[in-house]
């Protein structure tokens, strides 16, 4: 784990999505971070001490899910499709494929498995399996204000985690996607998918992969950023350790008629490109249902109050 020292930023952006505003000053609190997202060789580690099952691999209760084919109440995760052509944005689901078999162990699906994945992040992950693996480790997982401060590594301001180009000089800096998404990836990283953690530089911290590669999962429930939350005292504007807001205000405004519970994601992942979601950014943010796996969301731990890990 790396230490990275508290202290005031400015969280948040006004030149990408609506969901990011407003600009608001934050305090947080030093705390200790996993120096990468959590590999497949470390979760193997936890479900061989614990015997842990995670959410893709226990069916869905179809009572808990009005409407759903009876066909679907089986183990499975959401699985990233490459389309074979230009295809509209506006509909996920034709990139998206819920995969009966996938899951941690089975990224792609019945017949995958993690040979050559040992160093990538665990994927396939839920938000109840990545607070059960914190807790076994003695951690917790970041809240949106402490991962965003951590992946601006010191540096207030800019709009990427290195600077304010992309690709500076064409160096690939992050693992996303290059070209036209979803049909035509022009690998210029080098990945199609996940990447092994440290593939690339880490920031002025020494944290590595807080931008592409997976999503990662945070403690914060999804809400729009609220301006005046609680103050430091004596700190003028300042938000001191902020907090995301409450459970039953945690769904995605875009889906009004899902009222799932919604943590925030941060990150991004290999799958984010110029053309679509270009949230490879510090301040990017999604709401994510805590119930829902895929194959390109994963998290990373930290330690608050100080505390030096063993």
């Amino acid at each position: 784990m790396i230490f990275v020292p508290g202290g005031s930023f400015t969280m948040g952006s006004e030149k990408f999505y609506p969901e990011e505003r407003p600009l608001r000053r934050v305090r947080v609190d030093g705390f200790w971070m996993d120096e990468t997202p959590v590999t497949n060789r470390q979760f193997a580690e936890f479900v061989e001490a614990t015997g842990y099952v995670t959410v893709a691999e226990i069916a869905p209760d179809p009572r808990d899910y009005p409407g759903m084919d009876p066909a679907l109440a089986q183990p499975g995760s959401l699985v990233f499709r490459r389309t074979d052509r230009p295809v509209t944005l506006d509909d996920f689901s034709q990139w998206w494929s819920f995969t009966l078999g996938a899951d941690w162990r089975h990224p792609l699906g019945p017949g995958s498995d993690l040979t050559g994945l040992d160093d990538h992040p665990v994927v396939h992950v839920g938000h109840p399996d990545a607070l059960a693996y914190a807790e076994w480790a003695g951690k917790a997982l970041p809240s949106e204000a402490e991962w965003e401060y951590a992946a601006r590594g010191g540096h207030d301001g800019r709009e990427y985690a290195w600077g304010d180009d992309l690709a500076p000089g064409g160096a690939m800096m992050a693992n996303y996607w290059q070209g036209m998404f979803p049909f035509a990836n022009l690998m210029t990283d080098g990945w199609e998918r996940t990447s092994p953690v440290r593939s690339y530089a880490a920031n002025d911290y020494g944290l590595h992969d807080l931008i592409g590669n997976v999503w990662e999962w945070t403690c914060d429930w999804y809400a729009q950023p609220r301006a005046a939350d609680k103050k430091k005292p004596g700190a003028c504007c300042v938000i001191d350790n902020p907090r995301g807001g409450r459970r039953a205000e945690s769904f995605d405004p875009c889906m009004p008629g899902m009222k799932v519970a919604r943590r925030v994601i941060k990150g991004g992942s290999h799958l984010c490109a110029e053309n679509y979601c270009q949230r490879y950014r510090p301040a990017a943010r999604q709401g994510q249902a805590i119930d829902t796996s895929t194959s390109h969301i994963g998290f990373r731990c930290i330690v608050r109050s100080g505390f030096s890990p063993t």
